[in-house]
């Protein structure tokens, strides 16, 4: 196996390894495992990808979300990203599913919004346009490594409010169901994610994020947006352009992603698995230790 850096400091590719060998084989999944905790991002190219070989290969890194309310592939553990209709065409930039795909254009960061956050997204590609439709990403143990030491140190006990409506708004009004309102109320979640395996720490917000526990609500918006901005900084990311066969794995602990723009005609058709984060991932020392709500 070969492992071929990628990004500014983060991001590599695994050549020579298929998602099957490393749902076979543990020596593999041991590599690769070490190189998902050390990059935060790994390409895999040129994979032959089914729904069963994805889903094994998932497995092997955690515990499976069901796929929530309100979504292509609700109540299976795949999401279905695609714009293409019933009727095997493109739907219109109206739709709801050009929507939710411009609502994935937003910086984050996976299931922040959920009471189980995830570890890792998978996510194939099994048809892609002619252009565009790339997926950036950036790496937030990085951008946490550039703040200074008084900042670490205040993000170190702050903790975040996220919650999924709050950044379906931002593309349209009702975009977030209500189903999905009840079934996605606000998580509150630290705002530093401690690696458990080597000990480096990243910010952990997104889109989803828009409150700081116990700030006023001017105050914490404006941390969160500064903080966004200096994690999003020009140069500091890896763009990916996809091709049909690529699997892309990101760590959701220590990254933020969002898709890029594609004509609007064309299809793009992504399967993503997500892994949920485990006790040995870290995740019970993100937790708020109150159940009080930010003001």
């Amino acid at each position: 196996m070969e492992i071929v850096p990628l990004g500014p400091g983060f991001a590599a590719e695994l050549r020579g390894v298929r998602l099957a060998d490393v749902a076979a084989d543990d020596a593999v999944y041991a590599v690769v495992r070490a190189a998902f905790e050390e990059h935060s991002v790994l390409v895999f190219r040129d994979q032959e990808v089914t729904d069963e070989i994805q889903l094994a290969f998932s497995r092997r890194f955690g515990p499976p979300e069901v796929t929530k309310v309100g979504s292509q592939g609700t109540g299976s553990h795949f999401v279905t990203l695609s714009t293409i209709g019933p009727d095997g065409k493109v739907v219109p930039a109206d739709h709801r599913l050009s929507l939710r795909s411009k609502a994935n254009q937003l910086w984050h960061t996976d299931s922040s919004f959920k009471r189980v956050p995830a570890l890792t997204s998978i996510l194939s590609a099994r048809i892609i346009p002619a252009r565009g439709g790339e997926t950036e990403y950036v790496s937030t143990r990085l951008a946490f490594e550039r703040l200074d030491a008084p900042m670490r140190d205040k993000l170190e006990s702050s903790f975040a409010w996220h919650d999924y409506a709050h950044s379906r708004s931002q593309i349209a009004a009702g975009l977030a169901t209500p189903e999905e309102r009840a079934a996605l109320p606000p998580q509150c979640w630290r705002m530093v994610w401690k690696n458990p395996v080597n000990g480096r720490s990243a910010i952990y917000l997104a889109s989803h994020a828009y409150a700081v526990e116990g700030m006023e609500a001017a105050a914490g918006k404006k941390l969160i947006e500064e903080l966004m901005e200096a994690a999003t900084a020009p140069g500091t990311s890896y763009l990916h352009p996809w091709r049909r066969g690529d699997v892309v794995m990101w760590d959701n602990r220590a990254t933020m992603h969002r898709g890029r723009p594609w004509p609007a005609h064309e299809a793009r058709l992504m399967v993503r698995t997500t892994i949920s984060a485990t006790e040995v991932d870290g995740v019970e020392t993100m937790r708020l230790p109150s159940s009080q709500a930010a003001e």
